[in-house]
């Protein structure tokens, strides 16, 4: 699955990427301090934005991939 962020006016970020068989891989600007992701199985992820100030101010994507 893929994180993805964007900012108003902006097109899309990818902030992170996760699966079932590895760590969840950040992209640079991004961490698991800021953006914490859950994944309990295939077809479920849940990211958590944590100490949201406005600079966070986006819609926030999730995308699903089989490979």
């Amino acid at each position: 699955m893929f994180w993805y962020q964007q900012p108003p006016g902006n097109g899309l970020r990818l902030v992170a990427s996760t699966s079932t068989w590895m760590h969840n891989s950040y992209e640079e600007g991004y961490s698991k301090a800021k953006f914490g992701i859950n994944r309990d199985n295939s077809d479920h992820s849940v990211m958590t934005i944590k100490n949201v100030t406005s600079k966070d101010a986006a819609m926030y994507f999730c995308a699903a991939s089989d490979r």
